[in-house]
């Protein structure tokens, strides 16, 4: 099993995981952060998960339909006691953010941590990857989010040697294309770009806050890749902006919130700006 994961290390951008996560922990590539949530009942015998919610839902129905006693509690405190304890951070979709510190407490009351660090890349000091090396702590981490290429299917789990190996087995020898594996290296390694990035969408959080609040909406909370808004009737401002040619999310267990990605450039600014002041 080891040398499985030797030779899948051997052939993903690990050099630029290193750089652009901070970390020298076992690495394994995967199809994307959600083929990594499908492999995690395969980690441990079947039993409790916890789920600090709410949160991105297919944690909770990879782990149920595996057989697994699934909760979603609302503090970190509940999440002790079980196999697995699953932390989105910052949190999707309203982009709380936990500190390292209360996370790592965790890790002796736990079977397996699993930190989803998919929207962590824009956010400084926010990541767990540095003590991925640790017994118990998983880190899951998508590279389309930050990077604007999710179609690439490319995605890291960052952690012990043996749960990386548990994962690399798993995953077959061959579990991303030669394209992702190309473009993967080439992205992470250019540090230059990421921090003109960080910096932009620093910037544009405030822009697209200040338009959504000229239409009346409430910021509820967001990452710098996405932000989330109080509405009133998220279908009905779901469905003024589809007709701008802009998708959004809503989400049923709060009717007025609405999730808006950021514009990409000056032309879909000016597609949102006209769409909100319908």
């Amino acid at each position: 099993m080891e040398r499985v994961a030797v030779a899948i290390r051997d052939r993903i951008p690990s050099r630029g995981c290193a750089a652009a996560y901070g970390t020298d922990a076992p690495i394994v590539a995967i199809g994307g952060a959600q083929a990594a949530i499908q492999l995690l009942p395969s980690l441990v015998s079947r039993g409790q998960a916890r789920i600090l919610a709410p949160t991105y839902n297919e944690y909770a129905g990879v782990l149920s339909a595996a057989g697994w006693d699934v909760t979603e509690v609302s503090e970190l405190a509940a999440l002790a006691g079980a196999d697995i304890a699953v932390v989105v951070n910052p949190n999707n979709p309203d982009g709380q953010r936990h500190d390292r510190h209360e996370l790592l407490a965790l890790l002796p009351r736990v079977g397996r941590l699993v930190i989803d660090e998919s929207f962590a890349d824009a956010v400084s000091g926010i990541s767990l990857a540095p003590d991925a090396g640790r017994a118990g702590l998983l880190i899951l981490r998508s590279f389309g989010k930050f990077y604007g290429l999710a179609g690439l299917r490319l995605g890291f789990a960052v952690g012990n040697e043996h749960d990386i190996a548990t994962l690399a087995a798993t995953t077959g020898p061959w579990p991303v294309s030669g394209a992702a594996i190309a473009i993967g290296r080439r992205a992470l390694l250019d540090r230059d770009w990421a921090r003109a990035t960080i910096a932009r969408l620093a910037d544009d959080c405030v822009r697209l806050d200040a338009a959504a609040q000229s239409r009346g909406w409430t910021p509820v909370g967001g990452t710098p890749l996405f932000r989330l808004y109080e509405t009133g009737d998220a279908l009905a401002a779901q469905e003024m902006l589809a007709r701008g040619q802009i998708w959004s999310r809503v989400f049923q267990q709060k009717p007025g919130w609405l999730r808006l990605g950021l514009p990409g450039n000056e032309i879909e600014w000016t597609r949102v700006s006209a769409a909100l002041s319908r």
